[in-house]
This record gives C-alpha cells, sequence and structure tokens, in this order.
C-alpha cells in the first residue's frame, strides 16, 4: 500500500481546477447569504452561465465574450431572485428552487434551438476558450528538487479563472471584515433593522449581495464550461451548486475557511477520477459509483449537522419589512 499515491501532483492539480467552480459559488453564496438572503438558486445561475458562455463564445470565437455572457445571465437570474425575495418579500427557498427548474429546462430548450445538437453546444477551440497560462520560471525550476515541480506543474498551469477564484477569497476577506460595505453586509444579515435605524438603504445593500452573488456564479459557469471543459452539455454542474452550499455551510460563513473547504470535495472529486491511485493505496479495488458519491455523500453528512453546529446569520432567509 502507498497512500503517499493519494496525494500525487496529478491528482493535487485536478483537485485545484475541479474546486474552482465550487470556491467560486461559494463564495457568491457567503455574500449572499452573509446580507440575509438565502440562495438554493446557486445551481441554476451557474447553469444558465456555463450555457451562455459557451455558446457566445461558440458564435463569436472569443472566450471573453462568453465570459460577459455568462456573468450577465447569471445576474439576469440573480434580479429575479432578488425581485421575487427582496422586493415582494416571498419566500427565498422556493424562489432558488424555481431558478434551478428555470435553468435546466431553459438551457437545454434554447441549445437544441440554436445548435440542435441534442442539448449542447459545439465544442469550443482555439479563443473560444480559456487555455493554460505558464507562469514565469516554471519550465526552468521544473528540474529544482521537491519546490521545482510544485510550482511548475501545482501552481503553475491553470487557465486565468483560477488564479482569479483564489485572489477572490483574499478579496472577500478583506471586502467584508476591513470595509463599510462588508461591516453594513454583515450588519443586514444578522439585524436589518438596526441598520435600517442608522439611515442605511436594507434593500440597497441586499441586491449588492444578490448582485455581487449573480457575478460570482456567472465566472464559476463559465469556468465550467470554457475552462474545465470545452463545450456546454445537460446539467453539467451537477450538483456542484448543492454541493457549494454545504462547503459554506461547513465553512460556517467564513471565506479562508470556504477555500479549504472547497479544496477538500474538489479532492474528493479529483481521486473519484483516478480509482488506479486509490487501488494503489489502499491495496484493493473500491468500485467507481462509490467514488464518484463520496462529495455528495460528505454533502448530506454536513448538511445533517455531523461536523459540527453552523449557526448561519441570524436574519437570513427573512424578509425585512421597514417600521412605519
Amino acid at each position: 500500500m502507498n497512500f503517499l499515491a493519494l496525494f500525487d501532483l496529478s491528482v493535487l492539480d485536478s483537485t485545484v481546477r475541479l474546486a474552482t467552480p465550487l470556491l467560486l459559488a461559494c463564495l457568491a453564496g457567503l455574500f449572499s447569504e452573509r446580507g440575509g438572503i438565502f440562495d438554493i438558486g446557486l445551481e441554476g445561475k451557474m447553469l444558465a452561465a456555463a450555457f451562455f458562455s459557451a455558446a457566445l463564445a461558440a458564435m463569436t470565437g472569443n472566450v471573453w465574450v462568453g465570459l460577459l455572457a455568462g456573468i450577465g445571465a447569471s445576474l439576469t437570474l440573480s434580479a429575479v431572485h432578488g425581485l421575487a425575495s427582496i422586493t415582494f418579500r416571498g419566500n427565498q427557498l422556493i424562489s432558488g428552487v424555481a431558478i434551478n427548474f428555470l435553468a435546466a429546462g431553459m438551457t437545454v430548450l434554447i441549445a437544441q434551438d440554436w445548435f440542435q445538437q441534442g442539448g449542447r453546444t459545439p465544442s469550443l477551440i482555439g479563443g473560444g476558450r480559456f487555455e493554460p497560462i505558464t507562469l514565469p520560471f516554471a519550465e526552468a525550476l521544473s528540474t529544482v528538487p521537491f519546490l521545482g515541480p510544485i510550482y511548475s506543474e501545482l501552481i503553475s498551469g491553470h487557465s486565468i479563472l483560477v488564479y482569479v477564484a483564489l485572489l477572490c477569497v483574499p478579496g472577500t476577506w478583506y471586502i467584508l471584515f476591513r470595509t463599510r460595505f462588508g461591516l453594513r453586509l454583515r450588519a443586514v444579515g444578522e439585524n436589518p433593522a438596526a441598520v435600517d435605524t442608522a439611515g442605511v438603504s436594507v434593500i440597497g445593500l441586499r441586491f449588492a449581495a444578490v448582485g455581487i452573488c449573480g457575478i460570482l456564479c456567472g465566472i464559476a459557469g463559465a469556468y465550467l464550461a470554457t475552462g474545465l471543459q470545452a463545450g456546454f452539455v445537460k446539467d453539467m454542474t451537477a450538483g456542484r451548486g448543492f454541493i457549494a452550499l454545504a462547503a459554506l455551510i461547513f465553512a460556517k460563513w467564513r471565506p479562508w475557511h470556504a477555500l479549504w473547504a472547497t479544496l477538500l470535495f474538489g479532492y474528493l472529486q479529483a481521486i473519484a477520477l483516478r480509482p488506479d491511485i486509490i487501488e494503489g493505496a489502499l491495496g484493493f479495488k473500491v468500485q467507481v459509483q462509490l467514488l464518484d458519491a463520496l462529495p455528495y455523500i460528505l454533502t448530506v453528512v454536513i448538511l445533517a449537522g455531523f461536523v459540527g453546529k453552523a449557526i448561519p446569520p441570524r436574519a437570513g432567509g427573512e424578509p425585512y419589512v421597514k417600521e412605519r
């Protein structure tokens, strides 16, 4: 048995790639829920963003146009969720479920109408997808023992959206805990009446949180279709939005903890792709279906409360009614 094989550089490299959409969606949910808006529509926003980014990238041959289209699609669904849950004070969970159903059906229907390829987009090539970036000195340092391969194979060689996602972690921490906007946003999620009394718009802050959520989900979906894969296929998010919500609860609504939580889920997805490594490490064969189910099993365990009590923002899920 060779347990070190479980931490092979190829596995860790796949972990980073697979964790990227989860991290972006997790941070998206963090902003929304810190502002008091529960959003289980992360899955639908990612799916819509994945389709429109791949579709526009395929039609224009420009991945940046696709990225903007994906963000726009996600922001549109975020606006719908904001209107339903903030303006009209509807049930936030039902609104999120509706967005998931809408995106699941709409993407396949439009894809079939536009491309006639069974609900998928054409494969993206060349400038239609994000290519890996080789960081400075990666080739020169590749021969250096230990640190060289880590830098050249694990840190270097990812698409730009992977690095954007990693930079979003300290960015989110700084915005939430070192800026006036972040202080007010966290206060809205805990006690919106106190924020309103101070003369700050609760509705404005919550719409801002939902908007940021939409942007991050848009980037996550675009990465799925134009970075991690080369086109859109039906239901390609495969529950990643719900896994991101589980990671958010596991991280207890904190940015740095969200990074490690999503890397854990990404690692489980990565080893599921390498059953040969699992067999070599454990000394016996493990069913591929069980490996594929590991991230979802961990999601159920987290949501069932077996990893410790996680207390959400106190005003989360509750529409705010201004006192007269």
